[in-house]
């Protein structure tokens, strides 16, 4: 689940400023491998517990819940589209909870609420800050050598936080559902899915890159550093709430953002209906996926 989330996601971190070719591929993954474990370790416990309460776990529960979402997201980073790894788990946490007949809806409406309003507070945020920025990058008046030179420096900086943002915010879908059955410590849980969203993201990240970097919008280096930060301020935010929430979704928001300041013919519609296809089959077909191998396991 951890590796399928890291090759997934890390894209949302680090796509726009590797196709804008401020960062190398390189330097991208090791960044967002570190620091991804830093921020699960410091802020990853926050959502654990959110995701946990939806099911009365059991041993057998957590373990389909997580294959199944394991299967959706890596299906999808097949099929190179940026998708939503928390949505892939409550969905596929229904599932098993359908079979067995424990489900408490009691607190979806606080993560359906998050979930929508990640995509519009990055669009938001992306609205504010780039002639923000802009301005402030104009009265300084830097000569384009030295502009670069920020803005790549920029880039790392806001790509880190946006690394340690989604650890603090997504380890909770990797290992939060082996807490409540006792499996696994805060601690513990932290660490291990840490450890395994840096592996997806050293190994297979570089083709959802391709599709949030490069065919959504065309970013210049001013612009991938608008999104990042966009993405990261948003997602951390929601760490702090506690609800675990799609970096696909925000970063795709933040550039929206930018594409309707830069004009609407900019952004590719067909690889944005693509996108939200993407979005809206997850938890379906996560849940189909936990409620049928879940089913199976109990009549074996």
């Amino acid at each position: 689940m951890g590796w399928s989330l890291g090759s997934n996601d890390s894209a949302n971190i680090f796509g726009t400023a590797v196709f804008s070719k401020t960062i190398r591929y390189r330097t991208a993954v090791t960044l967002c491998a570190i620091f991804v474990i830093v921020g699960a370790l410091l802020e990853g416990q926050g959502g654990m517990h959110t995701l946990s309460g939806l099911v009365e776990q059991t041993r057998d529960s957590a373990f389909f819940a997580s294959l199944a979402a394991a299967l959706t997201v890596t299906i999808m980073t097949v099929l190179r589209l940026p998708v939503s790894t928390s949505q892939a788990m409550v969905g596929a946490i229904i599932g098993v909870g359908l079979v067995g007949r424990s489900v408490d809806l009691s607190g979806l409406t606080r993560i359906v609420i998050c979930w929508v309003g990640t995509p519009v507070g990055t669009v938001l945020a992306a609205l504010v800050l780039y002639p923000l920025v802009g301005k402030i990058l104009e009265i300084l008046a830097f000569n384009i050598i030295t502009r670069d030179y920020i803005l790549k420096i920029g880039l790392v900086v806001a790509g880190s936080y946006g690394a340690y943002a989604l650890g603090a915010n997504n380890v909770a879908n990797v290992t939060g559902v082996y807490i409540e059955t006792g499996q696994l410590t805060v601690f513990q849980a932290a660490l291990l899915g840490g450890a395994s969203i840096a592996l997806g993201v050293v190994t297979y990240s570089r083709n959802v890159m391709m599709t949030v970097g490069k065919k959504l919008v065309k970013l210049d280096p001013f612009s991938a550093f608008i999104a990042v930060a966009s993405m990261a301020m948003v997602v951390h935010f929601y760490a702090g709430v506690g609800v675990p929430v799609s970096t696909s979704q925000a970063i795709i928001g933040a550039v929206l953002g930018i594409g309707i300041l830069k004009g609407a013919q900019t952004i590719n519609m067909k690889t944005l209906a693509f996108i939200v296809f993407g979005w809206i089959g997850t938890p379906m077909v996560a849940l189909a996926i936990s409620f049928t191998l879940y089913s199976l396991m109990q009549k074996i």
